[in-house]
């Protein structure tokens, strides 16, 4: 006897839209043997199946356990409702009718089998630089609105042809209700400008390819912007690339042809090979092998590089013909948005490239690429963006009303908060002048239009001259209703490590970085507290010094050498960092004994940055951590040793100890590379010293380690093996950025939590 038929309402939330989820349903049901349809809406995907009992409970397991593979299914929810006698199973029209609940995507680099047709001389779509199907391509950085359909991408300019459409719609074809479907028919154009935006004649792969053999330098339009690209051998070329893009020492990314060639340029390991591989295609930094074939200028003074493989069609074609590395870099001027508009890039790199590879497929959403570390078989994210957003990170908080997160100044990024899924944005970078201010706001109107969230709180960093802070200050008061919740810096820090790692506190947290707003007034950024989402205290922290010349002091060092010898009282006589910066080192040591008000900071970057001016690394910066970053480095000559001591006084960790020893070493002719790595041996030992006496005195057993500081691996594991020597359980990122692009969803989980115990 057969058994009675029974019909389900089934509600899949997530990524389910642009991943190739109704006709994978589609099949499941005519595998099951279910009759009903599967449809797209505002939330998500909405299923009525009906069949047996059986049938219904094994689709919803595999709903849940075996997802296509671009899914990312939050939730699956399903109700009885009648039989209606279907007979068979279809994939109706898409609708939207509601408030919009589903998620979009990120970009997807390009799969195995579109790669085999591009390089196929019979199939229809060889050498297209457009190929696409369900399982790769451009999302995100395409997406005008939702539902996810074509009419509301980039696409909508490019009516499908005939051969198209008839895979579009066949619900067995690879390319079923893949958006950017399309082909040499019907698909967008690439081509080969010139500097001035003249056509070049010619295949436009083969040309540009000939360009950089030759030594040139190309803009070459990817998925979420343009980049720059140089031969990344070219000594010459690297080097002018440089120059023009006034980007004085900042390492180049490069893209390798494959991961053989990846591995000739930099230690990769499975982690890193995994990485490399993935459909998010983010930049890994690898260990720098030596004799990498690189031109010196692709990443002067750094033992790493920043590795990526192509995640385009045009990337492969184009290092198909080259059959080179090539260096990748964001299209922009330093301190710019990158460029993503055709005309906006023609105008702001013209000076810049030879010729322009570009195309006519606009791109909605800049997305710079995304870059990581992988730490212990983890992934450590520096910078969380293009192929991660707009992807939700689910936290242990729910928002009673929906929350943004304006971010820090530096490494800007934003989170939007919708119940317990917390949006980061793509990186925006550092809100430092007009043209990011206004990539800012529209990121910001842009994703809350697709995710249909009208925030009800705005959360930002108390520092009253962070333009994200006046962001929030000026909405708040042309949006009367909005209220605002000021986040200090570090609580933000250690509530996103926090919140990621799924916990709500308390907990000691240690956070490092360069600077943040104190509630004293002084900048911290040496801070040992005890924190929970909804609150901190400060149990400890590095002794404060002066930051003379203020912000002059983050771009030179020396001035932070100055001020602890100043601190510590020690003399600089025969000191060559003195001997280097006189006379304004005398300038700098009048100021500080002056009546002209100096800042005062605890920060341990900047601690960072004195060392390195003591033992002759780096005076001056051309990008913000580089003295920290070569301190690293030189220590890495040098295997574990021990440390310098380090007293406490109370909650003051005494640092200035630290910069006494450095002195008395570089008096009696210590090699910097032993006085950099006794210096991190010191400061790691010190401050896991400091956390392991407020984990007694408050009987917590969980340290979270956020901040800047800790993208330095040496000082991490340090602390870390110190901490769980003592029986701590130690909490680290792996999702998001430990920097300041971090800073916005430790500002939302705060926000969240704050408001839900109100």
């Amino acid at each position: 006897m057969s058994e009675p038929s029974v019909r389900a309402r089934i509600r899949v939330s997530g990524i389910v839209q642009g991943v190739g989820f109704r006709p994978f349903v589609h099949g499941l049901a005519g595998e099951l043997g279910l009759a009903g349809f599967v449809s797209n809406d505002e939330s998500g995907v909405i299923i009525e199946a009906e069949g047996s009992a059986h049938a219904l409970d094994a689709l919803l397991t595999a709903l849940r356990d075996r997802p296509p593979a671009l899914a990312l299914v939050t939730d699956v929810a399903a109700t009885g409702v009648p039989v209606r006698g279907d007979t068979a199973f279809a994939i109706a029209p898409s609708s939207a009718h509601g408030p919009r609940a589903t998620l979009i995507s990120p970009d997807t680099a390009t799969c195995a089998d579109c790669l085999a047709e591009l390089r196929d001389p019979f199939d229809r779509r060889y050498r297209h630089p457009f190929i696409t199907c369900t399982n790769c391509g451009p999302r995100f950085t395409i997406v005008t609105g939702v539902p996810y359909d074509r009419v509301a991408t980039t696409m909508a300019g490019f009516p499908m042809c005939t051969a198209c459409a008839t895979e579009y719609h066949d619900p067995g074809d690879r390319r079923f209700h893949a958006q950017p479907v399309c082909c040499p028919d019907c698909g967008p154009t690439l081509r080969l400008l010139g500097a001035d935006g003249h056509h070049l004649s010619g295949d436009p792969i083969a040309t540009a390819a000939r360009m950089l053999a030759d030594g040139g330098v190309l803009a070459v339009k990817g998925l979420g912007g343009y980049h720059l690209a140089a031969l990344a051998g070219h000594e010459q070329a690297v080097a002018e690339l440089r120059a023009r893009k006034h980007r004085e020492d900042k390492p180049f990314a490069v893209l390798a042809p494959g991961l053989d060639a990846a591995a000739t340029l930099g230690q990769v390991g499975p982690g890193e090979a995994a990485e490399l591989t993935s459909r998010r295609a983010p930049i890994v930094l690898l260990r720098r092998r030596l004799g990498a074939p690189l031109a010196a200028a692709v990443a002067p003074g750094n033992d790493h590089v920043g590795v990526m493989l192509p995640y385009t069609p045009v990337h492969h074609l184009l290092l198909d013909e080259l059959a080179a590395t090539i260096v990748l870099t964001s299209g922009n001027l330093s301190d710019e948005p990158i460029a993503h508009l055709d005309d906006d890039a023609l105008a702001r790199l013209g000076g810049i490239a030879g010729a322009f590879l570009t195309h006519d497929r606009p791109i909605r959403t800049r997305a710079d690429d995304s870059v990581l570390r992988v730490v212990a078989g983890r992934t450590y994210p520096i910078r969380r963006s293009r192929g991660y957003t707009p992807e939700p990170l689910r936290i242990g908080v729910t928002a009673p009303e929906p929350v943004l997160g304006c971010g820090a100044e530096l490494k800007n990024t934003f989170c939007i908060l919708r119940g317990a899924e917390a949006f980061p944005s793509h990186h925006v970078g550092d809100l430092e002048n007009a043209e990011t201010l206004r990539a800012y706001t529209d990121g910001i109107e842009h994703l809350g239009r697709l995710l249909d969230v009208t925030p009800a709180v705005l959360a930002h960093d108390l520092h009253p001259e962070y333009l994200s802070t006046k962001y929030a200050l000026d909405r708040a008061a042309a949006e009367p209703g909005l209220r605002l919740i000021g986040v200090q810096h570090h609580h933000a820090h250690l509530a996103a490590c926090l919140a990621e790692n799924g916990e709500t506190g308390p907990a000691i947290g240690i956070a490092c970085d360069g600077l943040g707003y104190g509630p004293d007034g002084v900048l911290w950024g040496g801070e040992v507290l005890q924190v929970s989402l909804t609150g901190f205290r400060r149990l400890a922290h590095l002794e404060p010094v002066p930051l003379p010349g203020g912000v002059t002091a983050i771009r030179q060092p020396w001035r932070m050498a100055a001020a602890w010898l100043h601190a510590t009282g020690t003399d600089p006589a025969g000191l060559a960092v003195a001997a280097r910066n006189a006379p304004l080192w005398t300038q700098v040591e009048k100021l500080m004994v002056s009546d002209v008000e100096v800042p005062v900071t605890t920060s341990a970057g900047r601690l960072f940055d004195a060392v390195a001016a003591l033992v002759g690394i780096r005076d001056r910066v051309n990008y913000e951590g580089q003295a920290a970053v070569e301190l690293e480095q030189c220590a890495s000559a040098v295997g574990e040793c021990d440390g310098y001591p380090v007293g406490f006084d109370g909650g003051l960790i005494r640092a200035g100890d630290l910069v006494r020893a450095v002195v008395a070493d570089l008096r009696t002719g210590t090699a910097a590379p032993l006085i950099a790595a006794r210096f991190h041996a010191g400061l790691h030992d010190a401050l896991a010293a400091a956390a392991v006496r407020a984990a007694a005195g408050t009987g917590l057993d969980v340290v979270a380690l956020s901040g800047g500081v800790f993208q330095n691996l040496r000082l991490l594991h340090g602390v870390s093996r110190r901490l769980t020597a003592a029986g701590l359980r130690v909490l680290v990122h792996s999702r998001m950025p430990c920097n300041d692009g971090g800073i916005s969803l430790g500002q939302v989980a705060v926000a969240a939590a704050t408001s839900a115990r109100a």
